[in-house]
Order: C-alpha cells, then sequence, then structure tokens
C-alpha cells in the first residue's frame, strides 16, 4: 500500500510565486515597465529569463538571489505537514510538479531541510552561467494545446507513472494538491479513487467547480485546503484505513 503525493510549488508549499519574488533583489525592487509589459501569455519562462538577463546586468549576484529567495514563507501549516510525510516515507512517494526552476527549488527546501522529503523535483531547469547570470530553460516539449509551451504537468505525471510501473511500483492512490489553472490538465488526468486537493480560493478551485457546474466534474474526488494542516488530516485518515 503505497500513496503518490503531487506537489505544486509556488502558492503551494510555498506562500508566494518564487518567480516574482526575485523582484524584490532589482533596484528600488521593481521592473522597468517595458520589460514588465513584455509577458505574453503562455510563455513565462522566455520572460523570466529577460528578467534575469536584467537582474545581471544590474550586478545581481547568486549569493544576493539566494539569500532573497531563502525568506519566502512556507504556507500555513507546510512545515507541519511535509515533518509528517518525511517520518511516513515507507508510505508516501512524494513528487513536485513545477513551473518554478531547478535552482529555486532547491535553495528553499534545503533551506527549510526538506529536500529529502521529496523523492523527484520536476521543473524548468536553471543554471548560472560562467558570467553569473542565472539562465532557465524549457521544462520539455509537448503537443498539449491547454498548457503553457514549456511544460504539460499531465504529461510529467504519467510519464513518472508509466516509469514507476516498470520499477514494479504502483499507486493506491494519488493525491494531487497544487492551486494553479496549470494543475487543472494533471487533475482530469486522476481516476475515481485519486484526489485533488485545490488550495481555497485560487484558480484550480475555480476551475473545478466551474467544471462541476457544465456537468462535466473531474472523475476523481476533491477536497479543497486553506491550511497544509487539512492535507496532513486527510493523509492521516488515509494510512488509518
Amino acid at each position: 500500500m503505497k500513496f503518490l503525493l503531487v506537489f505544486d510549488f509556488d502558492h503551494t508549499i510555498i506562500d508566494e510565486n518564487s518567480d516574482t519574488w526575485i523582484v524584490k533583489c532589482a533596484p528600488e525592487r521593481k521592473l522597468p515597465n517595458g520589460l514588465r509589459n513584455s509577458y505574453q501569455p503562455g510563455h513565462w519562462t522566455e520572460y523570466m529569463g529577460r528578467v534575469f538577463v536584467y537582474l545581471g546586468d544590474n550586478g545581481v549576484k547568486e549569493d544576493e538571489m539566494k539569500r532573497t529567495m531563502t525568506t519566502i514563507p512556507f504556507t500555513a501549516g507546510m512545515i507541519d505537514l511535509l515533518g509528517f510525510i518525511g517520518e511516513n516515507k515507507e508510505l508516501f512517494d512524494c513528487i513536485i510538479v513545477s513551473d518554478s526552476n531547478t535552482v529555486f527549488i532547491d535553495w528553499i527546501l534545503k533551506a527549510g531541510d526538506f529536500h529529502k522529503v521529496f523523492d523527484e523535483v520536476f521543473t524548468n531547469p536553471a543554471a548560472f552561467s560562467s558570467t553569473g547570470y542565472l539562465t532557465v530553460q524549457h521544462y520539455h516539449a509537448h503537443h498539449c494545446a491547454k498548457c503553457p509551451k514549456n511544460l504539460c504537468k499531465r504529461k510529467v505525471l504519467k510519464e513518472f507513472l508509466d516509469k514507476q510501473l516498470e520499477r514494479g511500483v504502483s499507486y493506491t492512490q494519488i493525491v494531487y494538491i497544487g492551486d494553479g489553472g496549470n494543475d487543472l490538465c494533471p487533475v482530469m488526468f486522476l481516476k475515481k479513487n485519486d484526489i485533488a486537493m485545490p488550495r481555497q480560493g485560487y484558480t484550480l478551485e475555480k476551475r473545478i467547480s466551474q467544471l462541476a457546474q457544465s456537468l462535466s466534474p473531474v472523475q476523481c474526488s476533491v477536497l479543497v485546503w486553506s491550511s497544509a494542516i487539512d492535507i496532513m488530516s486527510y493523509l492521516k485518515l488515509l494510512i488509518k484505513e
């Protein structure tokens, strides 16, 4: 009996968006209008690439970025939840699927000492260049019309499950914890026995309830959370059964 926990990162594990938080490093803690207005829907990764160039051009170095990123607060109850999962790793496999990047997630998980809780992190690859600029790439290519160009979370989840099956690992239930519009695609992939846990008041919850109103509800069960303690309560019930 093993459960798979799938976490989004921004506004789920942390209570902010890591990509917009980095702007605190910019001169006067803001971006010039031209740069801010250059974002095009579906092309967030390219936009962030330009933000990182701007930060690099203004002499923002890796250590300053790291210091800033590790001040992001975890979501209410999340430290307790991740501690609980860490204590019960024999029952839970745990992955992150996020549109952030490897550098930010690695810094934040290590600062909280939570990197051991997660078996794998699927996110946009990032690295510092020889000149000290942070660069970010697309996670993968895909053909899903619903998702941003750089990442279809359903594809990531499906490929992970296929790989696990080849290793002889199958899951009693998948629990998907997220908040954003790009979490809807993987939630629609979940089966009847699985559970989606959208964060209260965020886009994912609204999209799921719109689907229910238009009589095309998701297959899985839905349980809304506002504090990660709500998630922990559910997981405790799950392992009691």
